[in-house]
């Protein structure tokens, strides 16, 4: 060109990505990187199965579902009846319907993994914050804090309160909602340190924007994103530790959970003579355990979420 503009090897470069971005090649990524940012068929087959199951429990009461309490004894036969057109998962002993009980069990099973890591991301989150964002004797006291929580065995600390509280869907909730508090709060810490000195953060201190307006304006929506990745990891576990409460007689008492009915067809003689009743809401419980666990991680690897010790 005549008018005094050089194009250097910098611009021929750029010239040759813009002609390779055209023509649909990926520039400038590695194959890990392009890999990272793909959420893959998995991710959404497992959010699909999860969709599935909670409109399922919150359609149950308007679900054309037999009633789950319903004794259906047939002419001339005993229960259990294993699995069949009119009962898809069986019955159990008392010839109630395991299929709808099992839809009627994610009510409260998927509540209590809802409410609980709820709990963990409104409590830890915000103490979180705090510590990773005042420092000083805020982290130190906030991060003692969590080291206690972290330090306490979980389990006996749910057998402590479930077993002096009286075991309603609440307090259940609130319990294991008091345990994710340290986890999501670690996380919440770590990851407001690491944007708390960038520079549209130091920007609004020199503006003059207030500790609220930072904290709830600029580091919130970049908090959310880690720990709403971690939230259906978090959830997932939820929901197994109340399956293991209801081994030990621990949990919800009025209502049927996963864990319940697992534990009514968990007797030897029953998993001989009628293993439905228990592996009917175990691959229940597995599947979406699993969708949980898949879909978090996923999404984990997608925001580039990690842990850290700071």
């Amino acid at each position: 060109m005549s008018d005094g503009v050089g194009v250097g090897p910098v611009g021929v470069e750029m010239a040759a990505g813009m002609e390779a971005s055209a023509g649909g090649a990926v520039v400038g990524l590695s194959q890990d990187e392009t890999t990272k940012r793909t959420l893959g068929i998995g991710f959404w087959i497992s959010i699909t199965w999860i969709t599935v199951i909670v409109l399922a429990a919150a359609l149950a009461p308007w679900l054309p579902l037999k009633d789950p309490d319903s004794n259906f004894i047939a002419a001339g036969e005993r229960p259990p009846y294993s699995p069949n057109g009119t009962h898809w998962f069986g019955t159990d002993q008392d010839a109630r319907d395991l299929f709808s009980r099992t839809i009627w069990g994610a009510r409260i099973s998927l509540t209590v993994g809802f409410v609980a890591i709820a709990c963990g991301m409104v409590f830890g989150g915000l103490l979180g914050m705090i510590a990773g964002y005042f420092r000083g004797w805020w982290d130190r006291v906030i991060s003692f804090v969590f080291v206690v929580f972290l330090s306490f065995p979980a389990l006996v600390l749910a057998i402590l309160i479930t077993a002096l509280l009286e075991r309603s869907l609440r307090t259940i909730s609130i319990t294991l909602g008091i345990l994710s508090i340290a986890p999501v709060g670690r996380v919440a810490r770590a990851t407001t340190i690491s944007f708390a000195d960038r520079e549209f953060v130091l920007a609004a201190r020199t503006l003059g924007a207030s500790h609220r307006r930072i904290m709830i304006k600029e580091l919130l929506p970049n908090v959310l994103i880690p720990m709403g990745a971690l939230a259906l990891l978090g959830m997932a576990v939820a929901v197994v530790a109340e399956g293991g409460l209801a081994f030990l007689g621990l949990s919800v008492e009025k209502g049927s959970t996963w864990g319940k009915m697992i534990l009514t067809g968990a007797g030897s003689r029953d998993l001989q003579k009628a293993p439905w009743i228990a592996f009917a809401p175990i691959i229940v419980l597995f599947l979406t355990v699993l969708s949980l666990n898949f879909a978090g991680d996923r999404l984990r690897s997608y925001f580039d979420v990690r842990e850290t010790a700071l």
